[in-house]
C-alpha cells in the first residue's frame, strides 16, 4: 500500500508538471500522517521499518530507471516502477538489525510479529545486517539474511574447463566429462497438465479453484527447487575441480523465442552461468565468459581449421583439412578452452579483433578459410585459425586478479 501510494503521488506529480516528489515529503504525507487516518489505521499494526523500507526500495527502482535511460547503467535497459497487487506470485519485506533478532532457542523475533519458528539450512557465518522475508506463490516462507563474509579461497587446481552449455546434454566439459540434462519440466508436465485441467475446470473466485492454484504453484516450485539444486551440485564439483572455468555467453532470451523455447528455459543456462561466476569469485578461481560471436562449433580444436556452419542434427564431423573425427560438443567445449584463455591472458572481457570491437565473424566456407598469416601476428602457424592460433600456450594467472577484499552474500 506504501510503495503504491507513494508511487501514485509521483505520477500525478509527473502528470501535473510539478517537480519530483522527494522521499521526506512522502514518508511524511503516507507514512506518518497516513497512519492517524481512519483507511490507513492499519498502517500502524506493521513495524514502521518495514514502511520506511518499502519507500527506500521504490528510491531505488527510480534511481536503476533514471540511470538505465541516461546510460549511467549498463546491461539491459531498467523500465519505471509500477503498481503492486496482493495477489503477486512473490510477496516480500525487508528488515534492518532494529527490526529482528535472533533468540538463543534458534528463534528469529520480528517486530510487531513475534518470534518464528525458522527451519535453518545452514549456520550463519555472521550477525546480519538485514533480514527478508519473503513469500512465494504457494504458500512457502522463507528468511534471507545479509552478512558479511571473506573469500572462501580452495586449494589451486592444476585443470582447466571449457563448458559447450547443450539441450542433449546439459554440458560437456572439455575434457570429455558430459553432465546430462535432467529435463525437470519434461518429467514433471504430465503431472502439471492433469493439475491445471483442474484449475481450468473450477469457478472463478471459489475456494476450490484457489486451492487448485495452490497445487499447481506447488508442483512448479518442485521443478524450480530441483532444477536450482542441480546447478548448486553441478557448479560446486567444476569450481572444485578447475582453477579456471570459461563459458560461451549465449543469447538465452533469443533461444526463447525459437521453437526450442520450452527446453532452453528447461535447462535454466542463465542460472547455472550466474552461480557459476560467483562460485568462482568466492573461491578464487578464474572465470571468464566468451563472446556469443565466436563459432565454437565450426572451428577444429586440432589444427584450427574453420569448417563453415553445421546444422544441429549434426553431432559428429571430419575436419576437411587434418581428418580429425569430432565429436561436435567435445570440439566446442575444447574451443571454448582455447578462446577462455586466450581472453584471460590478453585481459579482456570478450573475444574481440585487432580493432578492439567485439568479434563479428563473417560466414567462410571450408574453401574459403584464411589461409595467410594474419598481420601483426608473429610465430602464428600458416593456416592456424585466428580465433584459435594463440590459444596453445597454458596460461595460469594468479587467484588474486579474479578476487575482491570481501563480498556481501546472502
Amino acid at each position: 500500500m506504501v510503495w503504491n501510494d507513494c508511487l501514485r503521488d509521483r505520477k500525478e506529480a509527473h502528470e501535473a508538471g510539478l517537480p519530483y516528489v522527494t522521499s521526506g515529503e512522502l514518508s511524511r504525507l503516507r507514512i506518518t500522517q497516513a497512519k492517524r487516518t481512519g483507511e490507513r489505521a492499519w498502517l500502524a499494526d506493521v513495524s514502521a521499518v518495514v514502511l520506511q523500507q518499502s519507500l527506500r526500495d521504490l528510491d531505488t527502482a527510480y534511481k536503476n530507471f533514471f540511470d538505465s535511460i541516461t546510460g549511467k547503467r549498463q546491461g539491459r535497459k531498467v523500465g519505471p516502477p509500477r503498481y503492486k497487487s496482493k495477489k503477486d506470485a512473490r510477496q516480500s519485506i525487508r528488515l534492518n538489525t532494529d527490526a529482528f533478532s535472533l533468540q538463543d532457542d534458534g528463534t528469529v523475533y520480528v517486530a510487531k510479529v513475534g518470534s518464528l519458528k525458522v527451519r535453518w539450512s545452514r549456520r550463519l557465518p555472521a550477525a546480519p545486517t538485514s533480514l527478508t522475508v519473503t513469500k512465494d506463490s504457494c504458500g512457502r516462507y522463507f528468511l534471507s539474511f545479509v552478512v558479511d563474509t571473506e573469500p572462501d579461497i580452495l586449494p589451486e587446481a592444476e585443470a582447466e574447463a571449457g563448458i559447450d552449455l547443450g539441450l542433449s546434454a546439459f554440458a560437456v566439459l572439455s575434457d570429455g566429462r558430459k553432465i546430462d540434462s535432467p529435463r525437470f519440466l519434461r518429467r514433471a508436465e504430465k503431472k502439471l497438465r492433469r493439475l491445471q485441467r483442474e484449475l481450468s475446470r473450477k469457478a472463478k473466485g471459489s475456494k476450490n479453484r484457489a486451492k487448485a492454484r495452490i497445487k499447481v504453484a506447488r508442483q512448479h516450485a518442485k521443478v524450480a527447487d530441483r532444477r536450482r539444486d542441480f546447478h548448486h551440485k553441478a557448479s560446486t564439483q567444476i569450481i572444485r575441480d578447475s582453477q579456471a572455468v570459461y563459458v560461451e555467453d549465449l543469447a538465452v532470451s533469443g533461444l526463447g523465442r525459437t521453437r526450442l523455447a520450452k527446453s532452453v528455459y528447461d535447462a535454466g543456462w542463465s542460472a547455472f552461468v550466474r552461480i557459476l561466476e560467483y562460485k568462482a569469485v568466492k573461491h578464487g578461481r578464474t572465470f571468464a565468459k566468451v563472446d556469443r560471436a565466436f563459432p565454437p562449433s565450426q572451428v577444429c580444436s586440432a589444427c584450427g581449421f574453420r569448417d563453415g556452419p553445421k546444422p544441429l542434427h549434426i553431432r559428429e564431423w571430419t575436419c576437411g583439412e587434418c581428418g580429425t573425427v569430432h565429436d561436435r560438443d567435445h570440439n566446442a567445449a575444447r574451443n571454448v578452452l582455447f578462446e577462455g584463455r586466450r581472453i584471460v591472458a590478453a585481459g579482456r572481457a570478450e573475444t574481440q579483433n585487432a580493432c578492439g570491437a567485439p568479434v563479428r565473424p563473417g560466414r567462410k566456407s571450408r574453401h574459403s578459410a584464411v589461409k595467410q598469416e594474419a598481420p601483426g601476428r608473429v610465430g602464428r602457424d600458416p593456416g592456424r585459425n585466428p580465433w584459435t592460433s594463440q590459444a596453445r600456450e597454458h596460461v595460469k594467472v594468479p587467484a588474486s586478479h579474479s578476487l575482491g577484499h570481501g563480498r556481501r552474500s546472502p
